[in-house]
């Protein structure tokens, strides 16, 4: 066998494997009796037509199988004989057969060599989130609000209120149109864009007044969408007093009294908020190691995390994107942020390798028994059994690979606490 290697670009190579007879003769012959075995030809009795005939009728066909066979075979020995790391399958581009020689060229991607510049000098600042008094009151009336009850007020409506009433669209000479007209419409003013029309224009609005409103298009050129809305009634909620008895109510009897609740409240809290600074601070580290190596990515890499971004995108949308949906323009969008995987799955490899991280069975077992420990005992060993799944240790190991990495890149790194408010609004999150 001989091999001829030739470097296109860091991410692109092509190979050309030239096979002597003595290397694939035997292949071909064997596929070529299992052909004239079962080809039928006029004329002849199956099995029994002259092999000369069999090839000029199959040849081309078992060239290629045979092409496919040894690519296949020699790829893989040559692939680990010279440390070649493909990033995807190798391509038959092209291929000529003789009785004597086979030559075959492929064409693949690599995974590019690359050393990760020096990162023990880089220093990061970790929000250090503490839950405040506001913070649980704020939580705890965003949980009482499902126990609530609207009721009417004689007020002019708060941005938090319900505003019902008629709704007319206004025709061009600014009249009601009756054929357009909702009746008895909410309006939740609170869950409306602070922007809205709606809310601008009903808060502060009593039952009985009637208000206009402009909506403007996003096209300037187009003129703007009127309408009249004659309120018939205001409704605020209101929460229920908070005591022993309704958190027995509102928990099932998981708690039962408002300090226990407060006390979970304000855990569940420094934990979410806990996560959250640590996932701003890997987010931090990761941007910052792609911004100082700059690794060339393979397309195919590339394309496999556009497709899951795609994915991702479909799946938050209720799996399928809107009729006429432009995927193609889509997906060009998503290219950056496929980019940056990449190179980031290509930094944390380089991490892995440098430092010989690898993932034990004792890993995964005290991965295992540590998720065990926050499960109710009925549940534990149904959590135990699930580990024994292929694809669930898999799961198991990324997670704890990722672990690892990190805690590399961060023993190495300088990293301060700053004190931060915790968001007072998921938009701020």
């Amino acid at each position: 066998m001989q091999k001829i290697i030739k470097n296109i670009n860091e991410t692109e190579q092509n190979l050309e494997i030239i096979l002597s007879a003595e290397e694939f003769g035997s292949e071909y012959n064997q596929e070529l009796e299992e052909a004239r075995r079962n080809v039928q030809i006029k004329g002849f009795r199956k099995g029994h037509a002259p092999i000369g005939l069999v090839k000029k009728l199959v040849g081309p066909s078992i060239e290629t199988t045979i092409a496919e066979k040894m690519a296949s075979k020699y790829f893989a020995e040559i692939a680990e004989a010279e440390s070649i790391k493909p990033a995807n399958r190798a391509q038959i581009i092209d291929f000529s057969f003789t009785e004597e020689q086979l030559t075959i060229q492929l064409a693949y991607e690599i995974q590019p060599e690359f050393e990760l510049k020096d990162f023990s000098g880089y220093t990061f600042t970790k929000a250090k989130y503490t839950v405040t008094e506001a913070d649980i009151e704020r939580e705890m009336t965003l949980i009482l609000k499902s126990h609530g009850s609207l009721i009417s007020v004689d007020e002019a409506a708060l941005s938090t209120d319900t505003v019902i009433g008629d709704v007319w669209k206004l025709n061009e000479a600014g009249e009601p149109d009756e054929e357009q007209k909702t009746s008895n419409h909410h309006f939740s003013l609170e869950y409306l864009p602070e922007a809205n029309p709606f809310r601008t224009a009903l808060t502060g609005k009593k039952a009985g007044e009637t208000v206009a409103i402009e909506n403007k298009e996003l096209d300037e050129e187009t003129a703007p969408t009127r309408y009249r809305v004659t309120i018939s009634e205001v409704k605020r909620l209101e929460l229920p007093e908070v005591n022993d008895e309704l958190v027995k109510e509102i928990t099932h009897q998981q708690f039962e009294t408002v300090t226990d609740f407060k006390a979970d409240i304000t855990n569940q809290l420094q934990t979410h908020f806990n996560k959250k600074a640590e996932e701003e601070l890997i987010e931090s580290i990761s941007a910052k190691m792609i911004e100082e190596n700059p690794v060339p990515t393979p397309a195919s890499l590339v394309d496999s995390f556009s497709h899951m971004l795609m994915e991702n995108a479909k799946r938050q949308i209720g799996g399928n994107f809107p009729k006429h949906f432009d995927e193609s323009e889509f997906r060009e969008t998503l290219r950056p942020n496929a980019i940056k995987h990449a190179q980031w799955m290509l930094i944390s490899q380089k991490v892995a390798e440098t430092n010989n991280l690898e993932i034990s069975d004792e890993d995964i077992k005290t991965y295992i028994e540590k998720q065990a420990e926050k499960m109710p005992e009925a549940e534990k060993a149904q959590l135990l059994a699930s580990y024994e799944s292929q694809n669930v240790r898999e799961y198991v190991s990324e997670m704890i690979f990722k672990e690892k990495i990190y805690n590399v890149l961060k023993s190495s790194m300088t990293i301060t606490e700053e004190e931060k408010a915790i968001p007072a609004t998921a938009e701020e999150e």
